[in-house]
């Protein structure tokens, strides 16, 4: 399967088209699909769904896909890879970090379209035309502070409403998926992810929640939780600029000795020699 690079952080790209002339793909990137106009099918990982004018994807590293024209389409991408999105004075700590964190390490592809409501995509179309209109002023010395605002901006919105979706099948507090879920969002949380605090928090003894936990995906809960964040981690090294000792702090480990130790142990090469293979 083909995967395309994206050799800088952004990028913004519109083309219409009758027929879709890319075969399955995937990217070393992340995508935001918006559909001006048009409709056809989206095949995501496997899964078809229907796309019209308004609709917006949001599409991961991992995810591969392709398109099935219907009637002529207007495309816009907008793709970017994490590093697009530095702290500026003031930024540290803000509520919108770790909500942006969540979007962008959870699946969304299998719900389609994330946005649903006609006034949600119109704000995200307008948030976008500004957009365009900035990329052509790309070298001012203002550019990348007001890109990253509108990026910022459009990421919270696609949170707030694939977020706010009802799962086809509810999520129920003691299933194995509402631990799964848990352990995706508070990843950056080493704390949060003990056995202790996380038989706490769904009311199991810690030496039942292990045994489950295994009964119901076949991996222990250390073992996933330390797999999860070394995927993650792999994402870093591939598409940020992040030293080892960022990316150490990112994810709460004590040093970058002990993020080294456990890359190879799971990995079978050291951090930086996997940035410099891949």
């Amino acid at each position: 399967m083909k995967r395309y690079i994206l050799h800088t952080p952004f990028s913004i790209y519109q083309f219409e088209a009758s027929t879709w002339m890319h075969s399955v793909h995937k990217h070393t990137y992340f995508e935001i699909i918006f559909i001006l106009k048009g409709r056809g099918f989206h095949h995501i990982n496997g899964n078809t769904f229907d796309y019209i004018a308004g609709d917006v994807f949001l599409l991961g590293p991992e995810d591969f896909h392709d398109f099935d024209i219907q009637e002529v389409t207007a495309f816009c991408f907008v793709r970017f890879n994490e590093s697009i999105h530095k702290e500026y004075p003031g930024d540290k700590d803000r509520p919108w970090q770790p909500v942006i964190r969540t979007l962008l390490n959870t699946s969304s592809q299998s719900r389609g379209s994330i946005v649903t409501d006609k006034d949600e995509k119109q704000k995200l179309h307008h948030l976008l035309a500004v957009l365009e209109a900035e990329c052509a002023n790309d070298q001012s010395q203002y550019f990348d502070m007001i890109r990253d605002s509108l990026m910022r901006s459009m990421m919270v919105i696609l949170a707030r409403n694939l977020f706010s979706q009802t799962p086809a099948k509810p999520v129920l507090k003691d299933s194995a998926e509402a631990i799964l879920m848990y352990i995706r969002q508070h990843i950056y949380q080493p704390e949060d992810l003990t056995i202790e605090h996380l038989a706490s928090t769904f009311n199991y003894a810690p030496a039942y929640i292990s045994l489950f936990f295994k009964k119901q995906t076949g991996e222990s809960l250390k073992q996933y939780i330390i797999r999860h964040k070394i995927k993650l981690i792999e994402a870093r090294l591939l598409y940020s600029q992040l030293t080892l000792m960022e990316i150490a702090d990112e994810f709460g480990y004590t040093d970058e000795s002990h993020l080294c130790k456990q890359f190879r142990k799971y990995t079978g090469t050291t951090p930086t020699a996997f940035r410099k293979r891949m």
